[in-house]
């Protein structure tokens, strides 16, 4: 009996997760479309992308981890929200003082949103698996962000499109995290 409600619960999420992991990677791929389409021109539309992306990573961790279990189970998005919510604030602060202190905000957020992604799927892994791509996800950030803060000096491509860059790759790791899920699944399902 108890064996059964734990498969259930952990089927539940495994659920949840491909429904979550599907949003997030079509998000970043219309946010990256819309950052290359606007990036050279709208200055305007180039700052809201800029603050949307961190706002949406902490609403959709939050909504990740009161559908995974709230606050106890989840600690580390616990701390990523919070860490997103201060880097938006932070973007939103400094975009009207110029493109290098941006990139090394975006540097240090996905430094510290990356390992906390790494320590989320890790402990995801022993419940469900399918893991191996959230947790290169969150290894990936954490050097992106290194190297954004190494470039934020720099003066070519823009800002915006080295971050599209970082989101274009964070989509296709949502993808595959999806998709791993989806056909760990349907193989449980036809055994």
């Amino acid at each position: 009996m108890i064996k059964r409600k734990i498969e259930s619960s952990s089927a539940r999420e495994a659920q949840w997760l491909k429904s979550y992991y599907s949003v997030r990677a079509a998000f970043s791929a219309v946010w990256v479309a819309l950052a290359f389409l606007i990036g050279k021109h709208a200055t305007a539309g180039v700052a809201v992308l800029l603050v949307i992306y961190p706002a949406w990573d902490a609403f959709a961790n939050f909504i990740d981890m009161s559908r995974s279990g709230g606050t106890g189970k989840n600690r580390t998005q616990a701390i990523n929200i919070a860490v997103s919510a201060v880097t938006t604030l932070a973007v939103l602060q400094t975009l009207s003082v110029g493109t290098p202190p941006v990139l090394e905000i975006f540097g240090v957020w996905a430094i510290l949103s990356g390992l906390l992604q790494l320590a989320t799927a890790v402990r995801r892994w022993k419940d469900l698996g399918a893991q191996l791509a959230m947790i290169l996800s969150g290894a990936q950030s954490a050097l992106a962000g290194a190297f954004f803060i190494s470039q934020s000096g720099g003066t070519m491509p823009p800002a915006i499109f080295r971050i599209a860059g970082y989101a274009a790759v964070g989509a296709v790791y949502f993808l595959i995290s999806a998709v791993w899920l989806h056909v760990k699944h349907a193989r449980r399902n036809s055994i």
